[in-house]
C-alpha cells in the first residue's frame, strides 16, 4: 500500500472546515484558523481557488492537488473533486467531509509513488520541465525532487519532440455514389450491434438521412432534409450510418457541424464504431476541427516558456507544455487539456496561449510544421468525417482557402441553433475591441514579445524588399491603420480624449447611447442600446470620417493582395516552399479583412440615412458587473439564414438539419424559415422520429403557483426545500445572474451541512464543462446555471432527477428582438421561442430509457398556450409549493426513482401551438 504524504491537509467546503496535521489528527476548524494555518505553512489542498472562495480568502495558496495530478498525468482526465480524483488514481474515495484531509495525503503519496515508478508513462520530460519549475518555486517542486530521476541521456524540447505534419496532394472531387436504403440499414445494424434493440424511428431516420448523399440534380440547388429526432432516437449513429456509405464509396468528405463541444466529444467517441483510429497509411479518417482560438499556440508557449510570462503564469505554462507533448491534438478548450487546469490561477493565461486572432505569422513561425491547428487543417482536407461547429463551418463556406476546406456535404446536428450561428457569423460588428484587433494585425503588439515577428511589415519584410510596389502597399497600410484605437483606448473615451477619427466616433457612440438611456440606472450591471436612427450631425460626420479613415486601410491592403498574387504567379527563385505558404496565409488573411473593413464602411455609409429594411442597426456599451468592456456599432441581418442559404446552401449538395426541438409542436413552418431554404427556393423533405421514451409514465411538469415572481428570499427557500426534497440531482436553470447568485448565497450553506453539495456558474471558480462534470459524478450534487446549461448538457442517469426553471424563459427585449418580433408575428414570435427554450431544458431531463423526473417551473401565471413545448402525454399540473415538494418526496424512493403514476393528479390540457 502507498504511503500517504504527512504534510498537513486542509478541506474547506459549505458544511465546514477540517485540518489535518502530519502526525494525523484531524479536526473541524473556524474559517480564520483554517487562514492562518494556510498563511503559516504550505497545506495540502483540492482546487485552491474554490477553497479559497469558501473561505472567503482570494490569497489562498498551498499544494494543490490538481496542480500535482496535472504534472503527473498531463492529457489525463479527472473529475476535480475528491471522489473524482479517487476515481482517477484508482483509490478509495473518502466516506465523509471529516475524511477528505486524510484522503488528500493519501492521494498525494498516490502521486508521488506514480513519479518513482518505472512503468510511469508520463515520464518523459518531466524531470526537464521540473528543474524549470524549480526555478519558479512551485510549491511542488522541492516535494517531487527526489522522486523524479533524471534520465540517463538528455531529455528532447517539447518542439522537438512533436510531430511535423506533411504535405499531401488534393483530395480529387468525391465520385458518384449512389447509396441504397438496404445498405443504410446494413451499416446502422452493424454501428449499433447485433445485440442492440431495433428501433424503428431510427431506421427510419438513418434512411431519410441518407437523401442528403444522392447527387445533385441542379446547380445552386441541394438536397435539404430537415429531421425531429425525440431524444433517445440515436439520432447520431442515424446520419453516421448513411454518411460513413457515402464516405467510403466516394472518397468525398462529411462535414457534421455541432453548437456544444459536449456534442463533438460525443460525436469522436461514436464515430470510431465507423471508422477506424486511423488508415494503414496513419492518417486519420475522422477529425475534430475548431475555430482556432480552442488551439495552443506554440509560438505563444514559447514566449511564455522564455520569460513572456511571470509568476504563477509561467508555471501554468510549464504544465500546458507537460500537456502539449501527450495531447491528442492541442485542443485547450473542450479538449484533453483539464478545463480546470486553467481556473487554478485565476488569470486568462490559458487565453494568452491559444491562438489569438490576427497574429498568427503562419510559414513565418519556426514551429509553422508541428502547429496543431495547421495538423488539423491539413488532416480534414483528407478526412472521410470532419467534426466541426456551426460557426466554423459557416466561415469555411464564405472564406475557405482552397476547394478541399469548403464543405459541401454536411449535417447540423443541434440544428435550432444555426439560426443563432447564421445571426452571428454574419453580422458587421464595430467595436473598440474588433477594431484594435485589426490594427495589432497590421502594425503589430505596441508590447512586442520576445522574438516574435509581428505586424505585416515584419511578416512579408522580404516581400517588400523585393517588391517595390509591394513594400509601398505596406507602408501605406501601416501609416493609414494608425487611425484605428490604439491601446488605453477605453480609457481615453472616459476622459473625453480620443486620439484618431475611429475613437472619436466611438466617444460619440458610447455618449449617445447613455444620452438615450431609459433604465434610470436599474440596469447598471447589464449593457445598454439605442437604435441607429435619428442621430445628430456631429455624430454622422465623425462617421463619414471614420468611414474615410477605413477605406484608407483597405486601399493598399487590396493592393498588397494584388502584389502577393503577381508573385506567386512569377515568383522569384529564392522563393521556397514556407515562403509559398506564408504568402498563402498573408493573401487569406488580407482578403478577409478587406472584407471586413468593407463591411464597417457600408455599415458606417447608411448611419443618417433611410434604414434599409433587410437589416437592423444599432449602437451599444458592453458591460459587465457595472464594468464597461466595449463600445461599437452593429449591424445584423433581419433574417440571418438569407446569406446562410446563399453561403453555405448554395454551393452544397447535400444538408441536413437535425434536432429534438427544430420545430413548433406540429408546425413546420417556423423550422423551414430557420433552415434558409426558402431563399434559393428549395422546399426541404421533412422527417420525424418521435421519441421512444414513456413521458407520461417517467415525467412529471409541475408547474408551482405561489412562489411570488420577484421575491428573492421565497425562490431562494423553494430551490433549497426542493434540491432537499429530491435528496439532490437538480438542475436548476435561472435567466438572471444576480438571482442565481443571490440564490445561491441563501441556501448552499444550509444544502451542504445536509450532505448536499450545491454548485453554480458565476459563482463558484469553475468552468461551466467541469461543473458539468462534478454534477454528472455525485448523484447528491445540485448545479444551478444560466442559458449555458439549458442546451448540450447530458447527465443521463440518477444525477439528474429534477429540473428547476425560476421562471418562464421570456426573450430579452433587445432591439434586435423586436425587430424580428414585429417581422415574425408578435406575440406568436415570442411564444415560439419560449417553447423552443422550454423544449430544450425539459430534453435535460431523461437521457435514457430508464431515467425519470420532474420538470418544475416556478411562475404564477404559466400560459397554457407554451404546454406544448413539452412531449404529448406528458402530465402537467398547476399546484401550490407544498404539494409540488410532497410530489418529490414521494418519487424519492430508490436509486432509478419510481414509475409516476400519472392518475395521481389531473392533467392540465395542452393545446396546439399558437
Amino acid at each position: 500500500m502507498t504511503a500517504a504524504l504527512r504534510l498537513p491537509a486542509l478541506h474547506a467546503s459549505h458544511a465546514g472546515t477540517w485540518l489535518r496535521d502530519g502526525n494525523g489528527a484531524t479536526r473541524g476548524v473556524s474559517k480564520g484558523e483554517a487562514v492562518t494555518a494556510a498563511a503559516d505553512t504550505p497545506l495540502l489542498l483540492l482546487n485552491a481557488p474554490l477553497v479559497a472562495n469558501r473561505l472567503g480568502y482570494p490569497d489562498l495558496s498551498g499544494l494543490d492537488l490538481l496542480e500535482l495530478f496535472a504534472f503527473v498525468h498531463p492529457a489525463r482526465f479527472a473529475v476535480p473533486t475528491p471522489k473524482g480524483l479517487a476515481h482517477a488514481l484508482g483509490i478509495e474515495e473518502p466516506a465523509s467531509d471529516d475524511a477528505i484531509p486524510a484522503f488528500l495525503q493519501t492521494a498525494a503519496g498516490h502521486l508521488i509513488a506514480t513519479c518513482e515508478a518505472d512503468d510511469w508513462p508520463e515520464r518523459e520530460g518531466a524531470w526537464s520541465t521540473l528543474q524549470s519549475l524549480m526555478r519558479l518555486r512551485w510549491p511542488w517542486a522541492q516535494v517531487l525532487l527526489p522522486y523524479v530521476r533524471k534520465p540517463e541521456k538528455a531529455e528532447r524540447w517539447l518542439f522537438a519532440r512533436l510531430p511535423e505534419w506533411e504535405e499531401a496532394p488534393e483530395r480529387p472531387q468525391p465520385s458518384l455514389a449512389l447509396i441504397e436504403e438496404a445498405e443504410v440499414e446494413a451499416r446502422l445494424a452493424r454501428l449499433t450491434g447485433e445485440a442492440a434493440e431495433r428501433r424503428e424511428g431510427q431506421r427510419l431516420y438513418a434512411r431519410e438521412a441518407g437523401s442528403v448523399f444522392a447527387p445533385r440534380a441542379t446547380r445552386g440547388v441541394p438536397h435539404v432534409l430537415l429531421a425531429q429526432a425525440g431524444t433517445g432516437i440515436g439520432k447520431t449513429l442515424g446520419y453516421l450510418a448513411p454518411a460513413s456509405v457515402w464516405a467510403e464509396r466516394s472518397g468525398g468528405t462529411v462535414w457534421v457541424s455541432t453548437f456544444t463541444k459536449n456534442l463533438q466529444r460525443q460525436l469522436r467517441r461514436e464515430s470510431a464504431r465507423a471508422w477506424p483510429a486511423a488508415r494503414t497509411d496513419g492518417s486519420r479518417p475522422v477529425v475534430v476541427r475548431k475555430g482556432r482560438e480552442n488551439y495552443l499556440c506554440l509560438l505563444n508557449l514559447e514566449d511564455a516558456l522564455q520569460g513572456g510570462f511571470g509568476g504563477r503564469a509561467a508555471i501554468l505554462a510549464h504544465l500546458v507544455a507537460r500537456w502539449a507533448a501527450f495531447s491528442q491534438d492541442g485542443d485547450m478548450i473542450g479538449g484533453d487539456l483539464p478545463g480546470w487546469l486553467g481556473t487554478l490561477f485565476r488569470k486568462r493565461g490559458i487565453a494568452a496561449l491559444t491562438d489569438q486572432r490576427g497574429e498568427c505569422v503562419y510559414a513565418g513561425c519556426p514551429h509553422y510544421r508541428k502547429c496543431f491547428i495547421e495538423h488539423a487543417a491539413r488532416a480534414s482536407a483528407q478526412a472521410d468525417l470532419v467534426i466541426a461547429n456551426h460557426a466554423l463551418v459557416m466561415v469555411n463556406a464564405a472564406r475557405g482557402r482552397d476547394h478541399a476546406q469548403r464543405p459541401t456535404r454536411i449535417v447540423f446536428d443541434e440544428g435550432h441553433h444555426v439560426f443563432e450561428a447564421a445571426d452571428s457569423t454574419f453580422a458587421a460588428v464595430l467595436t473598440g475591441a474588433e477594431a484594435i484587433e485589426l490594427r495589432r494585425w497590421i502594425v503589430g503588439p505596441e508590447k512586442q514579445s520576445r522574438g516574435r515577428r509581428r505586424g505585416l511589415a515584419a511578416r512579408l519584410a522580404d516581400i517588400a524588399s523585393y517588391d517595390e510596389a509591394g513594400g509601398k502597399a505596406i507602408e501605406a497600410a501601416l501609416t493609414a491603420a494608425q487611425a484605428l484605437p490604439s491601446d488605453g483606448w477605453l480609457q481615453r473615451l472616459h476622459d473625453g480624449t480620443p486620439h484618431g477619427p475611429v475613437e472619436a466616433l466611438l466617444g460619440a457612440v458610447r455618449a449617445t447611447t447613455y444620452a438615450r438611456d431609459e433604465s434610470g440606472g436599474q440596469e447598471a450591471g447589464y449593457g445598454i442600446e439605442t437604435e441607429a436612427a435619428a442621430l445628430d450631425g456631429p455624430v454622422v460626420e465623425l462617421a463619414a470620417q471614420a468611414a474615410s479613415a477605413l477605406a484608407a486601410i483597405r486601399s493598399p491592403l487590396l493592393r498588397l493582395g494584388g502584389r502577393l498574387e503577381a508573385i506567386l504567379a512569377d515568383p522569384p527563385d529564392w522563393l521556397d516552399g514556407q515562403g509559398r505558404a506564408r504568402i498563402e496565409g498573408a493573401r487569406h488573411s488580407l482578403s478577409w479583412r478587406c472584407d471586413l473593413l468593407a463591411a464597417w464602411e457600408a455599415l458606417l455609409d447608411r448611419l443618417g440615412g433611410p434604414g434599409d429594411p433587410e437589416f437592423v442597426d444599432w449602437l451599444a456599451v458592453e458591460r459587465s458587473d457595472t464594468r464597461e468592456f466595449d463600445v461599437g456599432l452593429h449591424r445584423h441581418w433581419l433574417d440571418p439564414m438569407k446569406p446562410f442559404a446563399h453561403v453555405v446552401l448554395e454551393p452544397a449538395h447535400g444538408v441536413m438539419l437535425t434536432s429534438a426541438t427544430l420545430k413548433d409542436g406540429p408546425d413546420w413552418d417556423a423550422a423551414i424559415a430557420r433552415s434558409g431554404a426558402s431563399h434559393i427556393e428549395v422546399a426541404p423533405r421533412l422527417i420525424e422520429a418521435e421519441s421512444p421514451f414513456d413521458y407520461a409514465k417517467r415525467a412529471e411538469v409541475l408547474i408551482v403557483t405561489d412562489v411570488p415572481r420577484g421575491d428573492i428570499p421565497a425562490l431562494a427557500g423553494a430551490y433549497g426545500r426542493i434540491v432537499e426534497a429530491c435528496g439532490g440531482g437538480v438542475l436548476g436553470l435561472f435567466t438572471a445572474i444576480r438571482r442565481l447568485r443571490a440564490v445561491h448565497g441563501r441556501i448552499a450553506d444550509r444544502l451542504a451541512r445536509s450532505g448536499l453539495p450545491l454548485y453554480s456558474q458565476h459563482v463558484d471558480p469553475i468552468d461551466t464543462g467541469t461543473l458539468v462534470d462534478i454534477f454528472r459524478d455525485d448523484p447528491m450534487a445540485s448545479l444551478l446555471g444560466t442559458d449555458a446549461l439549458r442546451d448540450g448538457v447530458d447527465v443521463p442517469g440518477h444525477s439528474l432527477r429534477c429540473v428547476v426553471m425560476e421562471q418562464v424563459p421570456w426573450p430579452r427585449p433587445t432591439i434586435l428582438h423586436r425587430a424580428r418580433r414585429a417581422a415574425g408575428g408578435g406575440s406568436a414570435y415570442d411564444d415560439r421561442i419560449i417553447r423552443a427554450r422550454l423544449a430544450q431544458a425539459f430534453g435535460r431531463l431523461i437521457r435514457s430509457k430508464d431515467d425519470s423526473g420532474h420538470f418544475v417551473v416556478l411562475s404564477s401565471a404559466f400560459p397554457s398556450r407554451l404546454l406544448s413545448a413539452f412531449p404529448p402525454g406528458t402530465p402537467v399540473l398547476r399546484l401550490t409549493l407544498d404539494e409540488a415538494l410532497q410530489r418529490l418526496s414521494d418519487a424519492r424512493c430508490g436509486v432509478d426513482g419510481p414509475r409516476i403514476d400519472a392518475d395521481a393528479a389531473p392533467q392540465e390540457g395542452r393545446p396546439e401551438a399558437t
